[in-house]
């Protein structure tokens, strides 16, 4: 069982405006009693069971922030507005070509607050007029200051089989996911927050999983905002099983959703990683857990060695201990 989770930055091309993107659920065919046929993305009322179908629909990933142009006394001013429930940092690049006449001078970067708005740049109306922009967004706070924590277990299981640890060699890599441990469970085992904190985002409705890396982007996650401003991922969710939404509260220990295998997954499991935003770059960051039996040890990918290739163990092949 391997996983990858990607978080990639947005990238929105501008000329005036950026029309909001749109992340449809699950689709629902049915046909009343008086033979209308209804559609919606839940079963109505009285309708009968044996006469409901499922539509199938492509769905996107929801974006993370979305230009705005506005033109005024002869500039275009560019803002970002942030559509998470928690900061972004953003930066405003001209994609194509010398880059316009601006202030502050392009790429621009920026902090933009939970649901709030910036004005990232002023641009000269007539460099703007033939200048294709693109928004870049990465989630959280560049100014984070990671505390010393202990996550609790994110499992309403007892059951600890680390399959991939940090610095897995198939798919924890990378920054985003160097820190990130893939806790093998059967679809449908309770996930626990490991920390208090703010829903900052929640992904469901992804259905397929696959190993192939267009499905990089559709598993079905929780981003949990802490205090310190770093932010957790449960990832690879079940489909129909996230039970919290952006912008609630959560508490240690409470159940969010249901573990499943969805994205770009080859077996059931969980995937979780400790991140902060550095240089609009998401980096996963090493943190300390209090697993079913003590606390769990993982090595440092920078600084441990691989364990032995025959070695069968699941601690030494996901680098970790207790």
């Amino acid at each position: 069982m391997h996983a990858r989770w990607t978080m990639a930055a947005l990238a929105a091309a501008a000329l005036l405006a950026t029309p909001a993107w749109s992340q449809a659920a699950r689709v629902y065919r049915w046909t009343g009693e008086d033979g209308v046929v209804h559609y919606g993305d839940r079963v109505g009322d009285g309708a009968p069971a044996a006469a409901v179908t499922l539509v199938a629909v492509e769905i996107e990933p929801a974006p993370v922030a979305r230009l705005r142009l506005e033109q005024r006394d002869g500039l275009v001013l560019a803002w970002a507005e942030n559509l998470l429930d928690g900061p972004i940092g953003v930066v405003l690049r001209a994609s194509a070509g010398a880059a316009p006449q601006a202030q502050p001078a392009l790429p621009a970067r920026a902090t933009v607050p939970a649901r709030g708005r910036v004005l990232v740049a002023r641009i000269a109306g007539t460099a703007a007029a033939s200048a294709e922009l693109r928004l870049e967004a990465v989630p959280g706070h560049p100014g984070a200051r990671p505390q010393d924590i202990e996550y609790a277990w994110p499992l309403q299981s007892r059951q600890l089989y680390v399959e991939q640890g940090w610095g897995g060699r198939f798919s924890h890599d990378d920054a985003e996911n160097r820190h990130a441990v893939d806790l093998a469970v059967e679809v449908g085992t309770p996930v626990l927050a490991a920390r208090d904190g703010t829903v900052m985002q929640a992904e469901s409705g992804f259905t397929a999983t696959g190993t192939e890396e267009r499905y990089g982007g559709r598993a079905n996650f929780v981003r949990i905002l802490h205090d310190d401003g770093t932010m957790a991922v449960y990832a690879h969710l079940d489909a129909e099983r996230v039970f919290v939404s952006s912008g609630e509260r959560i508490r240690r220990g409470q159940r969010i959703a249901l573990s499943g295998n969805t994205g770009f997954s080859s077996g059931p499991h969980l995937h979780f990683v400790v991140q902060v935003n550095r240089g609009m770059q998401l980096q996963s960051i090493p943190f300390r857990m209090f697993g079913p039996r003590g606390i769990l040890r993982f090595d440092d990918p920078q600084q441990a060695a691989p364990a032995p290739a025959d070695d069968p163990s699941p601690s030494a092949r996901a680098g970790a201990s207790e």
